[in-house]
């Protein structure tokens, strides 16, 4: 029976809040967002017709509250609830909650979520099914000696996974026997924190292979469907970085034998709805099932832009009750989709998240682009939620054309406030690895194995920056003069003496002489003199002429610092001050939590004896853990933290002495 939805609650947040606000508005939905005190003014909230708060920042006190949800649904007076990905989306109790409380469910009945939702099961159910399965263990002795011993048997390398968990949480690839114990621990401990299970599987590890998922959608009168596949690949610490559409190495023949097998897969538990089939592609075409997200995938937009359907309408549409509007024949795939996630992390700092205001938030616009956000200027990072900000995605009739377009997008999109990963991903977009799509799961640790660093910025670049912090000062010197007329400011019988300043770029220190010209700035840094000349700042851009070359770039003013975006780069510059900290001082003994966080594990003692790189605290933040080293051979002489404490960012946590 089809029934009429006319309201729907989102239960999630951030781009995907949205994104499914703007699908369920085309349909003349009615629309409801949740939020916490974080996002008390968040953009989900503002985009809604109506919003309930939750509770505190903590996930745990807000969005993780199904009980909240309902009871928000209720008040409401909303048909339906959509769980967006994350949070409550493959909580198979929540799901059964939402249909016992008289409400619809956007979703798979939770029979199916329970059956995909531990990795063990879903195993068992697929090799049952004849679907393909990496060789592996999945049994019932957990003790750490056990798993140490079938890993022996699968064979070296191996993968240690959280039977009940996802997102590369409780994850651990092991190359030496020696190293087992301690995956195993760390695996254990992050899947019990992440899911509240500690069961884990053990996967024989395919070297050289491809992570390739089929998106599949099915109604509740048995008809099933493929929209396609997407490589996900570029991974990093098995979180996926890049996706696109179709696959590069995908042929007819093989697209039709795995998608079959993800179509079996959903059929084998009863699937209703959009959902996920993951494979593992080797580079001899033999292909194994991972795992199957039983909701919507971050990715879902590529597939989208190749076949021109909207996931969320159809989702939508099977929860309603009615046939998919669309068969097997129907579903065509047009040109090619690419797609990169930007995050608040710092990719040169272990990819470490960061939080704070975002000074200036600017999108890019385009042909062929797609940017799917949930963020805004003025808007504050938390550290209580993921740290992705927002999706770019480009789509073009050649896979190149998508990715050259792609480039521009990152590059175009502009974030100021805190550190994103924008340098990283136009530099990987650009690697000829993966320009040639041969891209596997092993690319970054092949393409960074030093990590990632930045390009320094440029001497021309910086002495920009320094024209804007100069003429700044000298216009709010202007400003508090008042009552001058037009005609002279900037008049002076004597020109502005020339000045020397201090800035702090990119962790350094650069001495800079300034001095005004009749036409602009003449500015002495790194043993350069550039000429910057008609500089002029509005609307959050600049433009000048530096030496004989015209310059145009986005930029953030602010007191004393100026923030400038120069292709995919983004750097602030900072003018220093006598008698403050300068940030480019290193080498202390204080090891001090980078982002406020609850502290999982302290693994050392005062007057333990450390080597550079070994692990002191394990620190959980924005949905991951963090492991702070030592940054050098040492002492301990003082540990400041408890397991299980939250701690605020910059607190000390561990001190060391130097050892001699």
């Amino acid at each position: 029976m089809t029934m009429a939805l006319s309201s729907l609650l989102i239960a999630n947040r951030g781009e995907i809040a949205c994104r499914i606000i703007r699908t369920a508005r085309a349909r003349g939905m009615r629309t409801i967002a949740v939020y916490s005190d974080a996002d008390r003014d968040a953009p989900h909230v503002r985009l809604a017709d109506e919003a309930v708060r939750l509770g505190p920042g903590p996930a745990t006190d807000s969005y993780l509250r199904g009980d909240a949800v309902i009871e928000a649904a209720r008040r409401t007076r909303a048909a339906a609830i959509h769980p967006g990905y994350g949070f409550l989306s493959e909580n198979a109790d929540f799901a059964r909650d939402v249909a016992a409380a008289g409400l619809v469910f956007i979703g798979p009945p939770a029979e199916a979520i329970r059956a995909m939702g531990n990795k063990a099961e879903a195993k068992r159910l697929m090799m049952a099914a004849g679907v393909p399965c990496i060789p592996g263990y999945e049994g019932a002795d957990q003790s750490d000696t056990g798993l140490a011993e079938q890993a022996k048997q699968i064979g070296l390398p191996v993968m240690i996974k959280a039977a009940a968990g996802g997102g590369g949480r409780g994850m651990r690839l092991v190359h030496r026997t020696e190293e087992l114990p301690s995956a195993i621990a760390r695996a254990r401990s992050e899947a019990e924190n992440a899911f509240g299970s500690g069961e884990l599987i053990l996967e024989k590890a395919i070297a050289s292979a491809r992570h390739v998922e089929f998106q599949i959608m099915a109604d509740a009168h048995g008809q099933v469907i493929h929209l396609g596949e997407r490589d996900c690949s570029v991974q990093r610490r098995h979180q996926k970085v890049i996706e696109e559409a179709p696959c590069p190495v995908m042929t007819p023949d093989l697209r039709a034998r795995m998608g079959t097998a993800a179509m079996d897969a959903a059929r084998a538990v009863a699937y209703c709805g959009a959902g996920t089939v993951e494979f593992l592609l080797g580079d001899d075409g033999a292909f194994y099932f991972l795992e199957m997200n039983t909701r919507l995938q971050v990715e879902h937009p590529v597939t989208e832009l190749v076949t021109g359907l909207d996931l969320v309408d159809l989702q939508l549409t099977v929860a309603s009750g009615a046939h998919l509007p669309i068969s097997q024949e129907d579903v065509a795939l047009t040109g090619h989709a690419i797609e990169v996630r930007l995050y608040a992390e710092d990719p040169q700092n272990d990819y470490l998240p960061a939080t704070g205001k975002i000074d200036l938030w600017r999108p890019a616009q385009g042909d062929g682009l797609r940017v799917d956000d949930g963020i805004a200027s003025g808007q504050e990072i938390s550290p209580f939620y993921d740290a992705m900000l927002a999706k770019i995605i480009a789509h073009g009739s050649t896979r190149d054309m998508a990715r050259t377009r792609l480039i521009h997008g990152v590059e175009s999109s502009v974030l100021f406030g805190l550190q994103t990963n924008t340098a990283f991903l136009a530099d990987l977009l650009a690697h000829p690895v993966l320009a040639e799509g041969k891209a596997t799961t092993g690319l970054l640790d092949d393409a960074y194995p030093a990590g990632f660093k930045e390009p320094k910025v440029s001497a021309a670049h910086l002495a920009l920056a320094a024209a804007c912090l100069a003429q700044d000062a000298r216009d709010r010197s202007f400003a508090r003069a008042g009552y001058v007329a037009a005609e002279q400011l900037g008049w002076a019988s004597a020109p502005m003496p020339p000045a020397r300043w201090t800035l702090i770029c990119q962790g350094m220190e650069q001495d800079v002489h300034i001095e005004a010209m009749p036409q602009g700035w003449a500015i002495q840094v790194a043993a350069a003199s550039v000429l910057v000349e008609g500089l002029c700042c509005h609307d959050n851009s600049c433009s000048a002429v530096v030496d004989g070359i015209r310059m145009t770039c986005p930029v953030h003013l602010a007191r004393n610092m100026v923030s400038l975006a120069v292709g995919a780069q983004r750097f602030d510059v900072l003018r220093h001050r006598a008698g403050t900290q300068s940030n480019a001082a290193a080498g202390s003994g204080q090891i001090m939590a980078p982002m406020p966080g609850l502290v999982q594990d302290v693994c050392v003692q005062p007057g333990q004896a450390v080597a550079q790189g070994d692990t002191l605290i394990v620190l959980e933040a924005m949905k991951m853990q963090h492991q702070l080293t030592a940054p050098f051979d040492g002492t301990v002489t003082a540990v400041h933290a408890a397991a299980q404490s939250q701690v605020p960012s910059g607190s000390v946590l561990v001190e060391l002495s130097a050892r001699d």
